[in-house]
């Protein structure tokens, strides 16, 4: 919208401070930060209103494209469905697709094995019987 960079902010605000003073500078961004606002919500109120306009206009627009179209048909062929296909055998309809397979059997998952549980310690094993001293 406007091609304004931050040396130029710089310097808005500079001479603000200058002229308004520095006591005097918020009060002074509040009011136009009010006013600001103001004027967003009128432009979006304005682009709102403009929006539902241009809506019903189309609206209106495609109501009395439908009515051309229906006053230029003939009644009798509104009467009947358009969509329906011609009965030209009296054969009953035969299943078109693919071939009907067999299921393919499928193995069970195997369980998983839990971990064993360690506290940083290995379990301790049995002891072993010493065989008896010859003598």
């Amino acid at each position: 919208m406007f091609d304004i960079g931050w040396s130029e902010l710089l310097v808005i605000a500079i001479v603000a401070i200058v002229v308004v003073g520095p006591k005097e500078l918020p009060k002074l961004m509040r009011t136009f930060g009010h006013y600001a606002g103001k004027l967003r919500r009128a432009a979006s109120d304005f682009q709102r209103q403009f929006e539902a306009a241009m809506a019903e206009s189309e609206a209106d627009e495609v109501r009395k494209n439908i009515e051309s179209i229906r006053t230029g048909l003939d009644t009798s062929v509104l009467d009947k469905p358009v969509m329906l296909p011609k009965q030209e055998n009296t054969s009953p309809p035969q299943a078109v697709g693919p071939p009907a397979m067999a299921p393919v059997p499928v193995a069970p998952p195997k369980p998983k094995r839990a971990p064993a549980k360690t506290k940083g310690k290995s379990k301790p094993t049995a002891k072993r019987r010493k065989a008896p001293a010859k003598s």
